[in-house]
């Protein structure tokens, strides 16, 4: 499935102690479905508009996503903000329904333990959701095994108080747009940093993790995968690359590995960066890789510069190359 999520004007708006949530959505209860695309032309959050799309790829929708506006902690009196999730499943829905159901949960009681956001309360969450994940695998595996081979990547953005947290796990993407005072120009700049092992940093981080695997990545089919079965480096779940006792029968042979695992092979550590925003940060694009593979940072952030209304039809009319 490929998933788009567009924050507008994320600098405006002042939160206040009278602000209840006022936004949370998943794809096909509160957005319109048109075939295989579901959409939302516009909602609003504490900061600004948003609008999403999604488009089925798969038999079986295997991604979520998610915007919750309006207290991010279990406080009422806050600190109030938007959260934005981008959850892009592989092997099956269970991860990113799990991280669906509970990430945003475990952020809002970190961020009530703190009293505050922070990237510390965002890396706390992402790990409270892969330790649930692995107790839920834990108890399904003697009936479900296969569940250790399903994973998602997971994109999140908090807007709070001014300030842009971007955490990620895999190859979804975040974008700004933002204006150049001189020209008008909106230009796309990457907020996320994304762990794919087509990327040759991530070849690099992964042999040296691992310098007595030769291994560790391989170039199957031309394509860089981890340990020859996956591209990204970080993800939550796939559990039959972090532990050994998931990578033995009865999980399908195409899984499991010659060599028992020493140590975790996939990550779910995100990289988190934080952003001041400033008046000339237009939107926010948050999107699954199957946007990107398609359009540029700077193809993207024109579209919706150009097309702020309309980017569900773009979308649309991509969307019989998307399933090809």
């Amino acid at each position: 499935m490929r998933d788009v999520i567009g924050v507008n004007e994320p600098f405006e708006g002042l939160f206040s102690a009278k602000v209840r949530s006022i936004c949370s959505l998943e794809f096909g209860f509160l957005g319109r479905q048109d075939g295989l695309l579901w959409y939302k032309d516009s909602g609003h959050h504490v900061s600004g508009e948003f609008s999403m799309a999604v488009v089925q790829a798969n038999n079986l929708l295997e991604d979520q996503s998610q915007v919750e506006s309006g207290s991010l902690s279990t406080h009422e009196f806050g600190p109030y903000g938007t959260f934005v999730g981008v959850y892009d499943g592989h092997g099956g829905p269970e991860t990113s329904r799990y991280i669906n159901d509970h990430l945003f949960q475990h952020l809002k009681r970190f961020t009530s333990d703190q009293q505050s956001m922070s990237a510390d309360v965002i890396r706390k969450a992402y790990q409270a959701t892969e330790e649930g994940f692995m107790s839920l695998v834990t108890k399904q595996w003697p009936m479900k095994p296969q569940i250790a081979a399903v994973g998602s990547c997971c994109l999140v953005g908090v807007i709070c108080g001014g300030t842009l947290y971007i955490a990620n796990l895999g190859d979804s993407r975040a974008v700004l747009g933002r204006v150049v005072k001189a020209t008008g120009e909106v230009l796309a700049i990457q907020l996320s940093t994304e762990h794919n092992a087509c990327i040759e940093s991530v070849r690099q981080e992964l042999q040296a993790l691992h310098p007595d695997d030769s291994q560790i990545v391989v170039l199957k089919h031309n394509v860089w995968r981890v340990k020859g079965l996956i591209q990204v480096s970080r993800s939550i779940g796939d559990v039959y690359l972090k532990k050994a006792e998931f990578n033995r029968e009865p999980l399908y042979i195409k899984f499991r590995l010659r060599e028992p695992i020493k140590r975790p092979i996939l990550s779910a550590d995100p990289s988190i960066s934080v952003h001041q925003l400033q008046p000339h940060d237009q939107f926010v694009i948050f999107a699954s890789d199957g946007l990107w593979e398609h359009l540029s940072n700077q193809e993207a952030v024109d579209i919706v510069q150009n097309h702020p209304q309309s980017v569900r039809y773009i979308f649309y009319a991509k969307k019989s190359e998307y399933l090809n």
